[in-house]
């Protein structure tokens, strides 16, 4: 590992690789060096705004991948970004190569990833409370209206005739200073229909996975979404120890919580189990057929 720097701000590289040419766009004041994707992200502030870059091709320290498939992926990404475009999605404003490089552009959000595992030492170590533990202690109006823009993005997703893939609160950032939801990191989203073709590894937390994810050949589609939007919903309403987070790593599997380690009423409690109901058939056809039940359960 290599650690070089742009305007005083250091990254960590596996390998050399010259990156002084983001100082064009200007001054760099931020910088996400450990994603699983292969990408380096920066946040680059100049007189027109504040904006995110996300640079595959270099050999990052966390990378999954090679920084080709890095490359390949972010391409692809681009494009679902753009057919994928709703108020709640961050927004794309460029995509370019750079030698062997790619970059895509987008607009800066302000706020907190709800899962940035890059800082978990620090708030351990410095005794901080985690976004998404300070997420959680909103009230439940906050969170709710949160909810509704999820909701909203997915049900965009369907009727564009995306599969979400790799969806979790690692793709929300919240603004706790103007108690707005932004969601990002889409780049896994596939056109239907979508086919399970790597088996358990199938992208995504084990966390929030649907049974069919852990399964070769499984389709992945809307009735899957409903099942990890429904784990999610029980995550912002429900309490979870850290050994009942830990059981569904062991056993590979989303348990949700009991009715009494929930926050909203039993009507939606009822929704939302049926959501992650292993079996399929007995979930929700659609995101919006579900979050049809979810508003009536709310207003009952």
């Amino acid at each position: 590992m290599i650690t070089q720097s742009i305007n005083g701000i250091s990254y960590r590289l596996r390998t050399a690789h010259d990156l002084s040419w983001l100082s064009n766009f200007g001054r760099v004041f931020s910088v996400i060096d450990e994603t699983g994707s292969g990408c380096i992200c920066f946040g680059v502030e100049s007189s027109e705004g504040r904006y995110f870059f996300k640079i595959a091709g270099a050999y990052t320290i966390e990378g999954e991948v090679s920084p080709a498939e890095s490359v390949t992926a972010l391409k692809n990404a681009v494009q679902i970004y753009r057919d994928l475009a709703h108020p709640s999605l961050i927004t794309l404003r460029d995509s370019f190569q750079h030698n062997d490089l790619y970059a895509a552009v987008f607009d800066w959000v302000d706020g907190q990833g709800l899962f940035d595992h890059w800082n978990f030492d620090k708030y351990a170590a410095e005794n901080i409370t985690p976004p998404y533990q300070r997420f959680k202690k909103l009230p439940i109006d906050k969170r709710l209206n949160a909810v509704s823009d999820i909701i909203s993005f997915l049900e965009n997703t369907a009727e564009k005739g995306y599969v979400a893939c790799d969806f979790y609160d690692g793709s929300l950032i919240y603004d706790f200073d103007r108690d707005k939801l932004t969601i990002c990191d889409i780049d896994f989203f596939r056109k239907a229909p979508v086919v399970n073709s790597v088996g358990e590894d199938y992208w995504g937390t084990k966390r929030l996975k649907a049974p069919e994810e852990y399964i070769r050949g499984a389709v992945i589609d809307e009735v899957t979404n409903v099942f990890t939007l429904g784990a999610i919903i029980f995550d912002i309403f429900g309490s979870f120890s850290d050994t009942d987070i830990a059981e569904r790593y062991e056993k590979c599997a989303f348990i949700p919580c009991s009715r009494d380690k929930w926050e909203l009423s039993d009507a939606a409690y009822k929704v939302i189990l049926r959501a992650v109901s292993p079996e399929r058939e007995q979930r929700y056809m659609s995101i919006s057929a579900f979050a049809e039940h979810f508003r009536n359960a709310l207003n009952k």
